[in-house]
């Protein structure tokens, strides 16, 4: 079931291609480092490996990447290979969340779990984490590695804080973004920074594409949260509704809790508590989402976060990677349109 809401009539969305015309021949030499550092002698890892790396996500993270290395200049190969161990990052994570939530869809196909087990889909994802270190220690950078490793610290501890919380509708605001900045915001975050790192460019450049990637992941993960009830499964990548399904306690919910009545309360409960919560179920709570203004409002925080980011690098001398980099925020918010 999919229920799409018009949030602001329909409009094109913004558009990426400034970045993947910018980052092409890159992510060309990303994409053939992808296929070889997947490969293994052990035939599971690359058929599940393949299976995600295939299935037609946009690669932004290693993209931003490469795009903020060219932004000051960097002239060296090193690029290529923190970008690519972002992406394997990017899918380590993506392995072991779909195990975490039971997830059946992963961008319009069966989830690993769902073909090769749960226990084969963490271990693979160990093993794209692995490659990736080695790459981090093969570009000889150690405040890239420092930025990467920290990252992949935090988001481990973004997954643990969020199964505490997990199904606890007295989860605040706060405690959501904290969850999100972890689990989200922080690898976009380090796949910013690491580009002018590599590139020796100043702290204060440094700290622009660190600000600008956690602030646009925050938006990104908004407008995701918002998407899972007013979105289509095109735009998802997954099933709509399948956090309401799996009882995740995401910026909608807690708003439309906190403003609801007693009834209305009640019947989160059942459906988030209980997990009682059924395509009917789904479609109520959709408009209770809709009668307290917790999708509208997401997407308002969405662009709050939106405009820190391009606030941040506004101080930068404008180029080619600038531009698209300050398209990708209105690409990313334009998802709800």
């Amino acid at each position: 079931m999919g229920v799409v809401l018009n949030i602001e009539g329909k409009r094109e969305p913004a558009s990426i291609k400034d970045l993947i015309d910018l980052t092409a021949a890159d992510m060309g030499r990303v994409n053939e480092l992808i296929l070889s550092k997947a490969g293994s002698d052990v035939e599971m890892i690359p058929e599940v490996a393949n299976h995600l790396i295939s299935s037609g996500g946009k690669r932004l993270r290693p993209m931003l990447t490469l795009a903020a290395a060219q932004m000051f200049g960097y002239a060296g190969e090193g690029h290529v290979k923190l970008a690519t161990a972002v992406e394997f990052m990017h899918t380590a994570t993506l392995l072991h969340d779909d195990v975490v939530d039971e997830s059946a869809l992963r961008r319009g196909k069966k989830t690993a779990r769902m073909i090769w087990g749960n226990q084969a889909s963490v271990l693979v994802g160990d093993f794209l984490l692995g490659q990736a270190f080695r790459m981090m220690v093969e570009v000889g950078s150690l405040e890239a590695l420092d930025i990467l490793s920290s990252a992949a610290s935090i988001i481990a501890e973004g997954e643990v804080m969020q199964l505490a919380a997990a199904k606890n509708l007295e989860t605040t605001e706060d405690e959501h973004f904290a969850v999100i900045k972890a689990k989200t915001a922080a690898l976009f975050s380090a796949a910013a920074e690491v580009g002018p790192v590599i590139a020796l460019a100043s702290r204060t450049d440094r700290a622009a594409l660190r600000s600008y990637g956690m602030n646009l992941g925050l938006a990104f993960q908004l407008i995701d949260d918002a998407l899972d009830y007013g979105g289509s499964s095109k735009d998802l990548g997954k099933n709509v509704g399948d956090d309401f399904r799996e009882g995740k306690v995401t910026l909608p919910v807690i708003l439309a809790y906190r403003r609801g009545t007693k009834a209305e309360r009640t019947f989160w409960k059942r459906a988030i508590e209980d997990n009682v919560a059924d395509d009917a179920g789904l479609e109520k709570a959709i408009g209770l989402m809709t009668r307290h203004g917790a999708i509208a409002d997401t997407i308002g925080r969405a662009r709050h976060f939106g405009e820190i980011a391009r606030d941040a690098l506004a101080p930068l001398e404008a180029t080619p990677q600038k531009s698209a980099l300050i398209d990708v925020i209105d690409f990313c918010i334009s998802r709800v349109n």
